[in-house]
């Protein structure tokens, strides 16, 4: 038993504490519900006022010195951290990233182009866009392990099929797309082969082959073009996020640009008809989802506006304006044309980057996770909409 039970007087003094302790607190209560606290706080026990109303703990409206007016108890809030760690981790994704995205597009674009060559007898622009495909879409997917750290990672991602994963399509996307590019790259070595013999029945079935490829390749080039838009939407990082409607044009766009402006290098001007169009086609849809990008998205569209992701961005508009003045103008000079290609192409590469560098500025700086949170809690709560 305790000695509080067994002292009469202690229960008494322990009474009398707890009725002080109530009284003090009724007080409190009393005093803010008035808009003081003459009372003090109750937690600490001790007489005071509250800061901000007229107390010597701060300058209340007509007190303090000249009588200034309230001013805020609270400084302004910094977006800096939560409790010193990130609001939002950044992404871990290396520089292979927006190569594996520029490699991609490329090899997309040119495989649209080298089925619309099979099909209309332009051997040069068919040959040209089955090896550009093929050479990319290698370097892509060497990328794409190259970040995954071990090639065994690429593997195991093929034994499950999740549509609601854009991770999972986009290795099936590669699957299909990256023997089909093959194939069709490897029948354009037919004519190499003799008439004769075992050799002679595999030149006779690989154009056969290669056209059904290059067809599959083609069917799937719309996909592997976009997929990686929505791979980057789907993430928490805010100016990737809020940018979901955008994004897959600008990756389309940029994938037709690109493989046009490698046809554009290989085909001489006679043959790159197509190429000159799609270079118009796929810059006019880059250009115009970029600007919605930049604009459009009220406060997350600012790291795309400036610093290192804003000048990249800016370098792209410029050499895809360049890229399709030269493609344009350069219908019977082959360097002209040459030169509008490389144009195209090094503008698909910095929009890629700049794309990628804006996600990862507006990551790394709390202000673009919490205002926007802030601006949606306060339209549902104006609209009656807020959870209780």
């Amino acid at each position: 038993m305790s000695s509080a039970a067994q002292d009469p007087a202690g229960r008494e003094r322990a009474g009398g504490d707890a009725d002080r302790v109530g009284d003090r607190f009724r007080r409190y209560q009393a005093g803010m519900s008035a808009g003081g606290d003459p009372a003090g706080d109750p937690l600490r026990g001790r007489p005071g006022a509250t800061p901000g109303r007229g107390s010597a703990g701060g300058r209340g409206r007509g007190g303090g010195r000249g009588g200034r007016g309230e001013q805020p108890a609270v400084p302004p809030a910094e977006f800096t951290s939560y409790h010193g760690r990130p609001v939002l981790k950044a992404p871990v994704w290396t520089r292979d990233i927006p190569a594996y995205l520029f490699t991609g597009g490329l090899s997309s674009g040119a495989a649209l182009l080298a089925a619309g060559g099979d099909l209309t007898g332009r051997t040069a622009l068919r040959r040209a866009g089955r090896l550009t495909a093929l050479g990319a879409i290698g370097a892509s997917t060497y990328f794409l392990i190259a970040d995954l750290g071990r090639p065994a990672r690429f593997h195991h991602m093929l034994r499950v099929a999740k549509p609601t994963s854009p991770m999972s399509v986009g290795t099936w996307i590669l699957s299909v797309f990256g023997p089909a590019a093959g194939i069709a790259a490897i029948a354009e070595a037919a004519p190499l082969l003799p008439r004769r013999g075992p050799l002679g029945l595999v030149r006779r079935l690989l154009p056969g082959a290669g056209r059904a490829a290059g067809l599959v390749s083609a069917t799937t080039a719309p996909a592997l073009a976009t997929y990686t838009a929505v791979l980057l939407a789907d993430t928490a990082v805010p100016s990737w996020h809020e940018a979901y409607p955008y994004l897959p044009f600008v990756f389309a766009g940029s994938a037709l640009a690109s493989g046009a402006g490698s046809a554009l290098i290989a085909v001489a001007p006679q043959q790159a008809g197509p190429a000159r169009r799609l270079a118009v086609a796929g810059a006019a849809l880059e250009l115009a989802g970029a600007h919605r990008i930049e604009r459009r998205l009220g406060l997350l569209s600012e790291p795309y506006r400036t610093a290192r992701a804003g000048r990249l961005l800016h370098a792209g508009r410029a050499l895809t304006a360049a890229g399709v003045a030269g493609a344009l103008l350069g219908r019977r000079s082959r360097a002209v044309s040459a030169l509008s290609g490389a144009a195209l192409l090094a503008a698909s590469v910095v929009t890629r980057f700049g794309l990628y560098e804006g996600g990862v500025a507006s990551a790394r700086d709390p202000r673009y996770t919490v205002m926007p949170q802030r601006r949606r809690r306060d339209a549902r709560t104006a609209a009656g909409t807020a959870p209780q």
